[in-house]
């Protein structure tokens, strides 16, 4: 089966991928993470992939940082970031996978234990029905200690925080932080 997995980081992409070889076939790495935030940030987990992926024999694909259509998506509608997050990412990954010729695509996010498994197959399923393609949703969770040691000793990687600003905000900032901001609350004339 021709697949396409989205992938976050390669921390990430560890278990899965061994995973889908072991039963599923062969797998095009897909990074595609406009929510990454700063810029720098984004390049250290695609350099951190890359070389993971060189090394594993992975075919990866990834698309060019652009934040802006991730930011407008979310501004304003902090509180349902993730879910909007996970929607874009899985739609461009069924759009992608359709214009490959996979049969299906699944993502690493569902090996994340951090990661609202629920909204990620909600949003995987409709992107699949929209682009007709196949969302393969795999349950890599039970994989996650075993995969976050595999990566401590492959010396990846591995990021501090989801990759928005917001996440970063809430792990370096949390304290520190306006109340309002924290809970994602605004004033009554901003948008919503």
């Amino acid at each position: 089966m021709k697949l396409l997995l989205h992938i976050c980081c390669a921390p990430c992409a560890l278990m899965p991928v061994e995973q889908l070889r072991a039963g599923a076939g062969e797998a095009l790495g897909y990074f595609y993470n406009p929510n990454i935030h700063p810029y720098q940030e984004h390049e250290r987990r695609l350099s951190a992939l890359r070389e993971w992926a060189v090394a594993a024999c992975l075919p990866l694909l990834a698309e060019d940082y652009d934040p802006v259509p991730w930011l407008r998506r979310v501004a304003f509608r902090e509180k349902d970031r993730c879910s909007l997050c996970y929607e874009m990412r899985l739609r461009r990954s069924a759009a992608r996978a359709r214009q490959l010729g996979a049969e299906a695509f699944s993502s690493t996010l569902l090996y994340s234990i951090y990661q609202n498994r629920e909204q990620l197959v909600a949003a995987g399923r409709r992107a699949g029905r929209e682009w007709e393609v196949e969302f393969l949703e795999y349950d890599f969770r039970p994989l996650w200690a075993l995969g976050q040691a595999k990566a401590r000793e492959l010396q990846l990687y591995r990021q501090p925080y989801c990759g928005c600003i917001f996440s970063e905000a809430e792990r370096y900032m949390k304290k520190k932080l306006p109340l309002s901001m924290a809970k994602g609350e605004f004033d009554a004339g901003q948008p919503s």
